[in-house]
C-alpha cells in the first residue's frame, strides 16, 4: 500500500502547503515523505462531518458495529510485513515488538466485536409501571446507554499501534457508537496513515457512512488545541504526558459547553519488596527487575520507576545484584530525539540532586537517540522530602529508595500520587505487611499486582489501565479492556413512553435476549 502523506477526512485525502517528515530514530535522518499538517478549516470539516454522521451510526445495529470491528482488524492484518517495516522505520522498535502489539491491536478489536454483539454494555435497566402504587403511582420507566457523540482521540508515542489510530481509545468509542477524528502521532505518520486506510476500507465494506472516521496529523500545539475546543467534539481520548494532558483538561474545561477529558499521563509504579520474599530469590528479582525496566527502553507508562527495599543485609546483596544484571544491558534506541532529550535532562537532574547516588547503569553508545539504562538509590528521607523524585522519568531509570524502619514505609506510601500500578513481591511471611498497606494502595492505584511486575497489560475484561490522578483524569475509568467503552456511553431513562416510540433495545422482545436489571434485580 502506498503512502500518501494526505490527510483523510471524511473518506477524502486532503493535501496542504504546510508539510512536516517523520524522522528514523536509529539514523536521525529525516524520511522521504511530505506529511500533510491540519489547520483550522481542515479540523472543523472533520468533526462537523463526524456530527452530522453521528445519529446514523450509533442507530445501527449492535451486529454491523461488531462486523465493523471484525472487518478493520481483518484489514491490519492483511497489512502484515508493510506495517511491519514502516513501523520500525519510524519507532526504532524491534520487529517482533511490533509484531506484538499488531496482534494486540487485532484481538482488541475481536474483543469489543464480541462486547458489542452481546448487548450488556448497554445497561438496560426496567422499573414497570406500578399504576396502584400508594400514595403516587409510579410511572414505566426504562434506562439504556447512549454514545456520547463524536471522540477526539490522540495518537501515543510508544504504542503506534496499540493505543493509535486504531488503539484503544477508537475501538471503544466506536464499539460505543461514536465517530473517531485521530490527531496522528507526528513520530509514526506513515504508520497511522497505513491502519486508517484499514479503517477507511472497513467503512467502505460496510456501506457505512464517511464522517464516522478522519485522520488529521502535524506538528505544533495548535492542532490538538483547535480540536479539543471543536464545538462538534464530545469527548478526547488521550495518551500521553502529564503536561499534555492537563493542558487538553484545561481546553476542555473552559469550553462554552465543557466535555470529558480521559487523560492516561503516566506514574511511577512503585514495587514493594518484601524482605522474606527477597532473602527467598534475590538474584532471580534483581534480573527480572532489570528485565522490565529495560523492556522498550523503558518506554512504557507501567514501568517499573520506583523500588521500595528495607535496609539490611538482603537488601545490600539485592542492590550488588542490580547492579551486576544493570550493567550488561544494551543501549535501546528511543521513539524519538524529543523523548531522549528529555530522558537525558531527567536523568542529570536525579544526578546532581544531593543524596541521589548511582547504583548502576547499562553499556553506553555514541549512536543518536540511546538510552542508557540507569538505576540510582536514595533513603527515605530524601525521598520524602523531594516531591521531584516522585515525577515519572519515561526511560529505563529506576529509584531503589531504601528505608529503615515500618514508619518509613507507611509515610511513603501514604504520601504516593495517584498511580497506575502498584506491586507487592512478596512471601506467606509478608501478608500480614501487605494486609496493612493494602487499604492505602486501594486508594492510590488501579492495578495491583503480586509477585510479578507492571509491564505488560492484558486486554481483557478485567483489566484496569488507570488510577487516581495524575496517572489519569479521571479514576473510575480505564482506558484497556471492555470497561473502556463505559467512558464513551452516557445514560437516558425513557418515561411512560409507548412501545412503539421506545429505542429497539428497550423494547420486551429485545430485551429478553440480554443481562438486564427488572426493579433493580438482574435477569439473565
Amino acid at each position: 500500500m502506498h503512502i500518501t502523506g494526505k490527510l483523510l477526512i471524511a473518506g477524502k485525502a486532503i493535501q496542504t502547503l504546510k508539510t512536516y517528515k517523520a524522522v528514523n530514530p536509529v539514523t536521525n535522518q529525516e524520511l522521504k515523505t511530505e506529511f500533510s499538517c491540519a489547520d483550522e478549516k481542515i479540523i472543523d470539516q472533520a468533526c462537523k462531518a463526524a456530527f452530522n454522521d453521528f445519529d446514523h451510526f450509533r442507530s445501527l445495529s449492535f451486529l454491523k458495529r461488531a462486523q465493523f470491528l471484525d472487518m478493520i482488524a481483518d484489514h491490519i492484518e492483511s497489512l502484515g510485513d508493510v506495517l511491519t517495516r514502516q513501523t520500525s522505520l519510524e519507532t526504532g522498535l524491534p520487529e517482533q515488538r511490533i509484531k506484538g502489539e499488531t496482534l494486540r491491536t487485532i484481538n482488541q478489536l475481536r474483543l469489543f466485536a464480541n462486547l458489542v454483539r452481546q448487548g450488556d454494555w448497554k445497561d438496560i435497566r426496567l422499573d414497570p409501571a406500578l399504576p396502584d402504587r400508594k400514595p403516587l403511582p409510579r410511572p414505566d420507566l426504562r434506562q439504556r446507554r447512549i454514545p456520547i457523540g463524536p471522540v477526539a482521540v490522540f495518537g501515543a508515542s510508544n504504542f503506534p499501534l496499540a493505543f493509535s489510530v486504531a488503539g484503544g481509545d477508537t475501538v471503544s468509542a466506536f464499539a460505543a457508537g461514536c465517530p473517531v477524528i485521530v490527531k496522528a502521532h507526528p513520530s509514526h505518520p506513515g504508520t497511522s496513515e497505513l491502519i486508517a486506510h484499514a479503517i477507511i476500507k472497513a467503512i467502505k465494506d460496510c456501506q457505512f457512512p464517511h464522517g464516522i472516521f478522519s485522520l488529521i496529523g502535524g506538528i505544533g500545539n495548535e492542532i490538538g488545541v483547535e480540536l479539543v475546543k471543536n464545538q462538534y467534539i464530545s469527548a478526547v481520548g488521550f495518551t500521553g504526558s502529564k503536561k499534555g494532558g492537563i493542558a487538553l483538561m484545561k481546553i476542555a474545561s473552559e469550553r462554552q459547553v465543557p466535555i470529558p477529558v480521559f487523560a492516561e499521563m503516566g506514574s511511577i509504579n512503585p514495587v514493594y519488596i518484601f524482605e522474606h520474599a527477597l532473602k527467598n530469590k534475590v538474584g532471580d528479582i534483581a534480573k527480572s527487575f532489570i528485565q522490565s525496566l529495560c523492556m522498550s527502553a523503558g518506554q512504557l507508562c507501567t514501568n517499573p520507576g520506583l523500588i521500595l527495599v528495607k535496609s539490611g543485609d538482603v537488601c545490600d546483596q539485592f542492590l550488588k545484584c542490580v547492579k551486576g544484571e544493570i550493567s550488561e544491558v544494551l543501549t535501546s534506541t528511543m521513539l524519538n530525539p524529543f523523548i531522549h532529550k528529555a530522558f537525558e535532562a531527567k536523568v542529570h537532574h536525579l544526578a546532581k540532586t544531593p543524596h541521589v547516588i548511582l547504583l548502576g547503569s547499562g553499556k553506553g553508545s555514541t549512536q543518536p537517540n540511546q538510552c542508557q539504562a540507569i538505576v540510582y538509590k536514595t533513603d527515605a528521607k530524601t525521598f520524602l522530602n523531594n516531591p521531584s523524585l516522585s515525577e515519572e522519568v519515561f526511560g529505563a531509570s529506576a529509584l531503589i529508595v531504601v528505608y529503615d524502619n515500618l514508619d518509613e514505609l507507611h509515610q511513603i506510601t501514604n504520601n504516593l500520587d495517584g498511580q497506575l500500578t502498584v506491586t507487592f513481591h512478596m512471601d506467606q511471611q509478608d501478608i500480614a505487611l501487605v494486609q496493612s498497606l493494602l487499604p492505602v494502595v486501594e486508594r492510590k492505584a488501579g492495578r495491583i499486582l503480586v509477585n510479578g511486575w507492571p509491564t505488560g497489560v492484558e486486554v481483557c475484561s478485567a483489566m484496569v489501565h488507570g488510577g487516581p490522578f495524575p496517572a489519569t483524569s479521571d479514576s473510575r475509568m480505564t482506558s484497556v479492556g471492555t470497561a473502556a467503552i463505559e467512558r464513551f456511553l452516557r445514560p437516558v431513562c425513557y418515561q411512560n413512553f409507548p412501545s412503539s416510540l421506545l429505542p429497539t433495545e428497550l423494547q420486551n422482545d429485545w430485551v429478553a435476549k440480554v443481562n438486564h436489571r427488572v426493579n433493580g434485580l438482574l435477569v439473565k
